[in-house]
């Protein structure tokens, strides 16, 4: 399988629309980031709260969202770790 995003990519971290474990911390939610790095495949931790018999199995990616941006302030970078799925492709001018 491959990935769906590539390093040097913008993407959009999604706004979970279900009530329960969602592994995105909060302040990022919303914002868009670039990816660093692609950290492998790893079991997708929603599922395993939800005790799926078989749970997902998908990339995780290290992505860089500028803090100033996250917070109002700062000119550093803060970077997180999120899986596939809380993902999507950044519109363009965002």
């Amino acid at each position: 399988m491959d990935d769906r995003f590539r390093t040097g990519e913008r993407v959009l971290v999604s706004l979970p629309d279900s009530p329960g474990h969602h592994r995105a911390p909060r302040y990022v939610r919303g914002h868009v980031g670039t990816v660093l790095a692609v950290h492998g495949r790893h079991v997708l931790p929603d599922d395993v709260v939800a005790r799926m018999a078989e749970p997902h199995v998908e990339p995780v990616y290290a992505v860089a969202f500028a803090a100033g941006a996250l917070w109002g302030a700062g000119d550093h970078t803060v970077t997180v770790n999120l899986w596939e799925s809380y993902l999507e492709p950044a519109e363009e001018g965002r």
